[in-house]
């Protein structure tokens, strides 16, 4: 793969209809603080949380569609939640190339996904491997 180092890739995600429900579907995933508007909302929140693991979806997303090969995978990832994401809510992506090992071809991304208001909502880093 032909990265450079602090190399940027960006990216606008929406957390739409289609997405959260598609979530609920194949993960069965209930939690009343993502399903129920008045109990999310009894705890504090605007609304509903959309659930974290869907911007886990949109890492995949970035690695498999985004980088300018196919051959590569996750070694790993971690995610740090900071604010909440709502139906709707527009996320621009960014990730930007950290560290790279050329002698086992693994390269570091440090990545964050942020709210129209201008908010971290997300932030980690990822692992992958090309092959």
């Amino acid at each position: 793969m032909i990265l450079q180092e602090n190399q940027a890739f960006k990216h606008q995600f929406k957390v739409d209809d289609h997405i959260y429900n598609g979530f609920i579907s194949v993960f069965d995933d209930r939690n009343s603080l993502h399903t129920d508007e008045e109990f999310a909302k009894n705890k504090g929140f605007q609304s509903k949380v959309m659930h974290g693991n869907i911007l886990n979806g949109f890492l995949s997303y970035f690695v498999g569609e985004l980088l300018p090969t196919e051959d590569v995978m996750i070694l790993s990832q971690n995610i740090n939640f900071k604010n909440p994401v709502y139906l709707d809510d527009v996320l621009n992506f960014e990730a930007i190339l950290t560290d790279q090992s050329e002698a086992v071809q693994v390269n570091t991304f440090s990545f964050k996904f942020i709210n129209a208001s201008l908010k971290t909502v997300a932030s980690g880093k990822i692992q992958i491997k090309e092959f």
